[in-house]
């Protein structure tokens, strides 16, 4: 097989895992089909078999590359020393920017509350202590630093899961929640609500 095939393949490979990222990310691991994904990566169903095997191996994909995303992201924001910016709130900036990778953040949730799961349970867990240990050895975060930075990722991919941007105009409280959590990301969070729900609508009017 020659370098071109062999990159044709590693695309289309990518090309079904970023569209299974979002699938997975809207629906769930129980809410998604193989068939759900082919579509939404324009291959057909037993392609995605044929590459991956199962949903489950599909979905375990997923979430591997979800976390090599996101510490990819944390080790260059942890590397940009030159911007002045304090390395807890680049760190923290560099989460909350993957949110534009549509349902990656949601993915790994999925995952995370799979924990009865004996595969996936068990990859999710090893995937959490890994961005645990990242903190803590390599970014140097004390054990209270690291469990409050865990838990304001929790609180932002609830917040993503729950679309509170849809409410950011109506509702006061709302607002201030997400201008809060969201202080330099917040533009870049309504532009993703809208095009998501941009692209909902152009959905339902083609039945899609």
């Amino acid at each position: 097989m020659s370098d071109g095939t062999r990159m044709r393949a590693e695309d289309r490979r990518e090309l079904i895992l970023q569209a299974a990222t979002t699938v997975f990310g809207d629906h769930g691991y129980d809410g998604t089909t193989t068939a759900q994904v082919a579509r939404a990566a324009g291959v057909s169903q037993p392609y995605v078999v044929r590459v991956f095997g199962t949903k489950e191996k599909l979905f375990l994909a997923v979430l591997q590359r979800a976390l090599d995303r996101l510490l990819a992201a944390f080790r260059a924001a942890l590397a940009d020393t030159a911007s002045g910016v304090p390395v807890q709130r680049r760190i923290g900036l560099a989460y909350v920017g993957l949110a534009v990778d549509r349902g990656l953040l949601l993915s790994l949730m999925h995952g995370f509350v799979l924990g009865r799961d004996p595969e996936i349970g068990a990859a999710a867990r090893e995937g959490f202590i890994l961005v645990y240990r990242f903190l803590r050895h390599e970014a140097g975060f004390s054990p209270d630093e690291s469990q409050q930075f865990l838990a304001g990722g929790m609180l932002i991919n609830t917040m993503i899961g729950l679309r509170m941007t849809d409410d950011f105009d109506r509702d006061p409280d709302v607002h201030e929640l997400l201008t809060h959590a969201f202080p330099e990301k917040i533009d870049i969070m309504l532009e993703l609500a809208e095009t998501e729900r941009t692209e909902a609508a152009e959905r339902a009017g083609t039945g899609a």
